[in-house]
């Protein structure tokens, strides 16, 4: 069965070419032009999204960003005319995945949707010891269901982005280890030039952030990197 993608962009032009391009490399292809009408028409079945930022109404941004509040952890790449470091960041900030920027090359979309697709189907292998208890992780009160791709804190699900659980995922399956920036974008991201140290830092945060009260689980080593601290202290 064919992955499925959605295609966002208020441009008919470039939903048109986006659709006929994908569906000849074998995607199965659906366009809508505004995020409200592409919420109405997600389901499950979408393998990823190409999502443009400037709409009318709802921008991309506050698509996604309502999509990762919600839990939702389907792929999202987006396509937007803007290119600052800022704007990127922003992007990955609020649970993108990739940022492409416009005028885009239709292999440059190509790949690029391949590399999502491809990463996000890969599953990381636990170590260090750390027993699996029904396909999970379980510290404490902090658990990482490898099943449902989904954290919990007590009875509360963290709603991460699947950026965001394979980097959790990292660093909890292996916590005797520190892990440089350097060492998370080769093993999560190699083949993703465009993350960057400093896009490392922006997704501890945000984790961070919605780990709340549990935040010090992901602790840091100046100079160094990062590791899971499983004591929670």
């Amino acid at each position: 069965m064919p992955e499925k993608i959605l295609v966002v962009d208020d441009g008919k032009n470039i939903c048109e070419i986006l659709e006929f391009n994908l569906s000849n490399e074998g995607y199965e292809v659906e366009c809508a032009c505004s995020a409200e009408e592409a919420l109405g028409k997600l389901t499950p079945e979408h393998s990823l999204i190409l999502l443009d930022v400037m709409m009318g109404g709802m921008s991309g941004y506050k698509m996604a960003e309502k999509l990762r509040k919600e839990a939702n952890p389907v792929p999202i790449i987006f396509l937007t005319a803007k290119d600052t470091e800022n704007d990127m960041l922003t992007g990955f900030s609020v649970g993108g995945d990739d940022y492409i920027s416009k005028p885009f090359s239709i292999k440059e979309v190509i790949a690029r949707v391949k590399a999502v697709l491809k990463r996000t189907e890969k599953r990381q292998e636990s170590g260090a010891g750390i027993e699996h208890v029904e396909n999970k992780l379980v510290f404490n009160d902090l658990t990482i269901n490898f099943d449902t791709k989904e954290m919990f804190i007590g009875e509360e699900i963290i709603p991460l982005s699947r950026v965001e659980f394979e980097l959790v995922t990292l660093l909890a399956s292996n916590p005797s280890r520190v892990f440089s920036r350097e060492d998370i974008i080769d093993l999560l991201w190699k083949d993703a030039p465009y993350i960057t140290i400093r896009t490392i830092d922006v997704h501890i945060g945000r984790i961070r952030k919605k780990m709340g009260g549990k935040a010090c689980m992901i602790a840091s080593r100046p100079g160094y990197g990062y590791r899971f601290n499983v004591s929670g202290k």
